[in-house]
């Protein structure tokens, strides 16, 4: 057998023992669970689905209204996560660069001196560029050309990895939505907690008005020695108290008003709005549709479920490093030791080669790679999962509130109003002497606790729509 026979064979053999080595492990992949209920445990299911309202149609209050649309033109949390779906459009340009040819110019200079007694210096020295012309000492090299570059990506490597670089940049826009629903709703909640602790600011100056009136009736008792100086002293103590009590709630107002603030991207100042109008707010009817809408109203659900299929795309690139790869390098230029030659057809050159490579021996790399890709493959139907079972708990825990909400509102309401005309009737007896003045201050404290009460519960019936609003994926489309 000659030598280029056994060269030949060889070179087979090794070629076929690369294809052999390049077979990819087969791991099962976790498939995802999309099923969910039909309807959100006893609640009726809806044709309606308020989550696919405009923000603008579902808060209706024209100063919440104002403050939601400074806080998506201002807030610096949100152009953060804006910036950061640009990085992500950009590094999908980037991973669609790798698969496309790169080609580049190329301009160089250098010189070259090399020993007489060596092989290449004899030559040198005995050869003629030109008849009566020796090569020149030492040598110069310049060059001007083309080169390009270009893996060929035959297994889909580059451009499953730019596919899933896409789902990750569609992932960040479902993320910047799920912001904004959830930007949207602590405006709202702040905004209503707002009004609330203006309208427990009136009830704290009514009631300093009505002991006001008591601790009047309490010294002209005193004056005709039809009472004493204790229960005008518990009278007054019980005045201060009250008073005292609205401080704690301009601390507050405050407060609350610099979250707003902060939200909206300003420093602080007073927050308009209407501070009479608490009373007057009735939460919008609920509608939630059913379970299935979860999947296409809610951003995170969508942002796990692009997550996903990148995931799903990075096996496939990882799959492909187990087979041979196609390098193609071409070019073409000018060279010559004199710039003056540069321009002459026989200073042109040009290379064409093409390189196959297969991973043969040291393939931990590659598999390690691999079993990463499908572990988060796993990882990420898990959490897609997740995703949906918290989307439903959540909107079923919310529908279940606002129900028992409404009812203990009714059942409050009716409490105050019942501690309300029994103040006055606590105030007629004590003055006949039928009724102590220890029984007027509670009577006077418990409806100062059940006003506050009755204002919690209100607020947390507002807060409760903003939540089921929230839950349902509502607010993200604010075009």
């Amino acid at each position: 057998m000659n030598k280029n026979k056994l060269y030949h064979y060889t070179g087979f053999a090794l070629f076929w023992l690369s294809l052999g080595a390049c077979k990819p492990l087969e791991i099962k992949q976790r498939t995802e669970n999309k099923n969910v209920p039909e309807t959100y445990g006893n609640a009726d299911s809806d044709t309606l689905n308020i989550g696919k309202i405009k923000w603008k149609n579902y808060f209706k209050d024209p100063n919440l209204q104002g403050l939601i649309s400074q806080a998506l033109a201002n807030n610096q949390e949100l152009h953060i996560m804006l910036q950061e779906i640009q990085i992500a459009q950009n590094e999908v340009s980037a991973k669609k660069g790798e698969y496309l040819p790169s080609v580049g110019v190329k301009v160089g200079a250098g010189v070259d001196k090399v020993s007489r007694y060596t092989n290449i210096g004899a030559m040198e020295k005995n050869t003629e560029i030109e008849p009566g012309r020796e090569m020149p000492e030492p040598l110069f090299d310049f060059g001007v050309g083309v080169q390009a570059q270009w893996e060929t990506d035959i297994w889909g490597k580059l451009h499953n990895a730019t596919k899933a670089q896409l789902q990750r940049y569609f992932a960040s826009v479902e993320g910047k939505n799920f912001m904004v629903t959830h930007l949207i709703a602590e405006i709202a909640d702040s905004y209503y907690e707002l009004l609330a602790l203006d309208n427990e600011l009136l009830v704290i100056n009514e009631n300093v008005k009505i002991q006001n009136d008591a601790l009047a009736v309490v010294n002209n008792l005193k004056k005709n020695a039809r009472s004493n100086k204790l229960a005008v002293k518990r009278f007054e103590a019980q005045i201060l108290k009250t008073q005292g009590m609205q401080y704690d709630i301009k601390q507050k107002i405050t407060e609350t008003e610099n979250r707003i603030n902060y939200l909206v991207g300003r420093f602080p100042q007073p927050v308009q709005r209407d501070q009479g109008a608490f009373d007057q707010l009735v939460p919008q009817t609920v509608y939630a549709g059913v379970p299935a809408d979860l999947l296409e109203n809610r951003p995170d659900i969508k942002q796990a479920e692009f997550e996903l299929a990148a995931s799903k795309l990075d096996i496939k690139s990882a799959k492909a490093r187990f087979y041979p790869s196609l390098d193609i390098a071409a070019g073409v230029g000018f060279q010559a030791f004199d710039p003056t030659y540069l321009i002459k057809p026989e200073s042109f050159l040009s290379s064409l080669v093409g390189e196959l490579t297969a991973p043969l021996i040291n393939k931990r790399a590659i598999k390690a790679a691999y079993y990463s890709a499908n572990a988060r493959q796993v990882q990420a139907v898990y959490h897609y999962e997740q995703t949906i079972l918290a989307a439903y708990i959540e909107v079923a825990n919310q529908l279940s509130k606002i129900k028992n909400l409404e009812s203990g509102l009714q059942i409050k309401t009716k409490e105050v109003n019942a501690l309300n005309e029994s103040i006055g009737i606590s105030n007629d007896l004590f003055k006949y002497a039928r009724a102590d003045y220890m029984e007027v201050l509670l009577t006077q404290r418990d409806a100062l606790e059940s006003k506050f009460e009755l204002v919690e519960k209100k607020v947390n019936q507002l807060k409760a729509s903003v939540a089921i609003y929230r839950s349902l994926g509502g607010g993200w489309d604010y075009r």
